[in-house]
């Protein structure tokens, strides 16, 4: 092999890992973000429930 052409294998080699690694980590960022979302989402929902659900009743003991 000469050098030009492992010159060119190995910069190949190293394209194709730092674009591997960049889809890796984008997708890993993608994922964080989806489930920060979803989690808010989620208490944003409960908050609602809340205040549309039914007046809470107090407890009283009944007389007699």
């Amino acid at each position: 092999m000469s050098t030009e052409v492992l010159a060119i294998i190995i910069s190949a080699v190293g394209v194709l890992v730092t674009l591997g690694t960049s889809m890796f980590v984008g997708a890993a960022r993608m994922v964080r973000r989806i489930d920060a979302v979803a989690a808010d989402l989620t208490d944003l929902k409960i908050s609602v429930a809340r205040l549309e659900g039914p007046p809470r009743h107090l407890l009283t003991t009944g007389r007699g």
